[in-house]
């Protein structure tokens, strides 16, 4: 059993994101963290506490394992809007040949991105900018996928940058007062091809600076990165009776839904 006598200045939502993450299997993997103590059982750990993570405001090229290209890529990514455009000029991922999940330096590197892979870049081009790099993930029912937003604020308001193809799911003006209302304004056209509304909650933010760089930055894969973010504590939006009084949309708005920026190549 290591000291518990640092314990007064942990902060919950670090404890709390690393107790619910899935992956966790090794003390190893969290080298950003110094261990307050802990407890072992056979096979595993059990973390009970953690000191703060390394939280500098502004991220430096060496710490985050980036080329000078990168680097200089990144940086001139200077504004919200500006990191949108970028994302917006990249192709969309179909995952031909399946499933990824590509950390920011393969995203630069391949040149293509789904709202995941997009929201780590967003949020690594904020750290540079002094920004802190904050993930959302949006929850919604089996007949969806979820999704996930890179977050900002502007004065007390809070914004949203977002990778997807379609129209409906994009960038969030600064100007919602709180995370839920952010979330909200992607409720009504958040839905499935039978134009069932299916966004149903919203994670507590994940700040990726409480992440090891080379687990979502610099790697092949963040797969670890994605499951943490997953594994957080949501928070409904609707009630159930509010559900199962939910309209469908309109033919016309299903029909209008259906537009892309980079639509799938016949046969690929």
């Amino acid at each position: 059993m290591i000291s518990t006598q640092d314990a007064s200045f942990l902060e919950p939502t670090a404890i709390e994101a690393l107790l619910t993450d899935p992956t966790l299997r090794s003390l190893s993997r969290l080298s950003q963290y110094r261990i307050v103590f802990a407890v072992e059982v056979p096979s595993t750990h059990f973390i009970i506490g953690v000191a703060r993570p390394m939280n500098q405001r502004f991220a430096r090229r060496d710490d985050l394992g980036l080329s000078k290209r990168e680097w200089s890529l990144l940086k001139r990514l200077s504004s919200p809007e500006k990191i949108q455009a970028f994302l917006n000029d990249i192709p969309i991922n179909h995952e031909i040949g399946g499933e990824t999940l590509l950390s920011v330096r393969e995203v630069i590197r391949q040149r293509r991105a789904h709202c995941m892979e997009g929201a780590l870049v967003a949020a690594c081009a904020l750290w540079l900018q002094g920004k802190p790099p904050l993930v959302m993930h949006l929850d919604c029912t089996a007949s969806d996928y979820p999704h996930v937003v890179t977050l900002f604020q502007r004065g007390t308001s809070w914004g949203a940058i977002s990778k997807v193809n379609g129209m409906s799911l994009r960038y969030r003006d600064p100007i919602y007062r709180t995370l839920r209302e952010l979330a909200m304004s992607y409720f009504h056209e958040y839905c499935d091809k039978q134009g069932r509304k299916t966004l149903r909650s919203f994670s507590l933010p994940l700040d990726l600076r409480t992440i090891d760089p080379s687990l979502w930055i610099t790697s092949s894969e963040a797969w670890e990165t994605h499951d943490l973010l997953a594994s957080r504590r949501h928070y409904a939006l609707i009630s159930s009776s509010q559900e199962r009084s939910l309209s469908r949309r309109s033919t016309f708005e299903r029909r209008e839904a259906k537009a892309v920026q980079y639509p799938k190549v016949s046969g690929s």
